[in-house]
């Protein structure tokens, strides 16, 4: 695949982190023939006040002024509300989102891409073609809240993927912006919004196996009320698009 590609990384308060994550991440693409001149990354900073922009501004891939890594500012709204405007902003071929923590290693992006050659969406997955479940190293709680999480979405809006929540996927520029422009949801379920949208629009869309490790210090808090305010942004997504039908794509 030979087209441009965006990286977004959400970032929010990720000072301690994000400066190794883009060392990482530069460092594979400029060892890599096949993507050093045609990918860009975008950094949005979901309105950090820790000097998350400044650190990005700072580093040495920006600082060259060669559009290889920009930042763009938004109002703190949450992690959805903070990749859509980043999907909207990027003008790649394709473009992918990736948390700003790099738990999804660089090495995987060409995964999204090749698949990206035959598809429209590329959902990165942390379940392995024999059935391993590469999150069975985050702690219980976490896994088993997961599950629950699933298996309501899966019950009523997201079907047969497995792993809705991996922060890792891809888009060709035409899907991202019919979908990211449809999306309503700004918290975590946003994902869940895309895959639902993406199926019900007739999306040709692939489930990627990808590696993946639990990056300790993730910037989700439990606080009460989350659990309510998920569970009622999953039962009205498809509410909220009621009237998208196949018919209505404009790509």
């Amino acid at each position: 695949m030979s087209c441009s590609v965006v990286v977004v990384l959400p970032a929010f308060n990720e000072f301690e982190r994000l400066g190794g994550a883009l060392s990482e991440l530069f460092a594979y693409l400029d060892a890599s023939a096949e993507l050093r001149d045609r990918t860009t990354v975008l950094v949005v900073d979901d309105g950090s006040d820790d000097g998350t922009a400044d650190l990005v501004r700072a580093h040495p891939a920006a600082s060259n002024h060669d559009g290889r890594l920009t930042v763009m500012v938004v109002p703190h709204a949450g992690k959805g509300a903070a990749v859509r405007a980043g999907m909207l902003a990027a003008t790649g071929d394709v473009i992918v989102f990736s948390d700003a923590d790099m738990a999804t290693p660089p090495d995987q992006l060409p995964a999204l891409l090749d698949a990206l050659e035959h598809v429209d969406v590329a959902l990165g997955s942390r379940i392995q073609p024999d059935g391993s479940d590469m999150r069975a190293s985050q702690p219980f709680l976490r896994r088993a809240l997961g599950r629950a999480f699933h298996m309501l979405a899966a019950a009523w809006v997201t079907g047969p993927v497995l792993d809705t929540q991996c922060g890792f996927k891809g888009f060709r520029r035409e899907a991202a912006r019919d979908l990211f422009e449809r999306q309503r949801t700004t918290g975590i379920v946003f994902d869940i919004e895309l895959i639902y949208l993406a199926r019900r629009l007739g999306y040709a869309i692939a489930v990627v196996p990808i590696r993946w490790s639990d990056k300790r210090g993730s910037r989700m808090r439990a606080r009460p009320g989350l659990a309510l305010h998920v569970a009622w942004d999953l039962f009205r997504i498809p509410l909220l698009h009621r009237g998208v039908r196949r018919a209505e794509r404009t790509v």
